[in-house]
């Protein structure tokens, strides 16, 4: 049984995934449709974490909007999500940014990786 579940999700992995880590900012190309009309809504910020692995994959992605944070988790495999985009590198020591929650302002700010 557990040979035709790994078979099964193998199918709807998607091929080009983009190489993301925690602390990138990223613009996240999300499929929404609206009665029989489809648009791309982008939707851009912080990786606060990625979580799991295969299929079953997912990221949130934070971002500050009118002053109020806005948090939003997509399974990375997803149909819905068209594209994703990475804007910058972010240098980080921790596995999830829980910490950015408490934040605002520029202490909010993950510093950039320069390579």
């Amino acid at each position: 049984m557990n040979d035709i579940i790994k078979n099964i999700e193998a199918e709807q992995l998607k091929e080009k995934v983009p190489q993301f880590r925690v602390g990138d900012t990223v613009r996240v190309h999300n499929l929404i449709k609206e009665g029989n009309r489809e648009r791309i809504q982008i939707f851009e910020g912080t990786v606060i974490k990625r979580q799991n692995g295969g299929a079953r994959e997912t990221f949130t992605v934070r971002k500050t909007s009118g002053g109020i944070g806005v948090e939003k988790t997509w399974p990375l495999h997803s149909p819905s999500v068209a594209d994703i985009e990475v804007v910058r590198r972010g240098k980080v020591r921790r596995a999830k940014l829980f910490y950015l929650r408490k934040r605002s302002g520029k202490a909010a700010k993950v510093k950039e990786l320069v390579r």
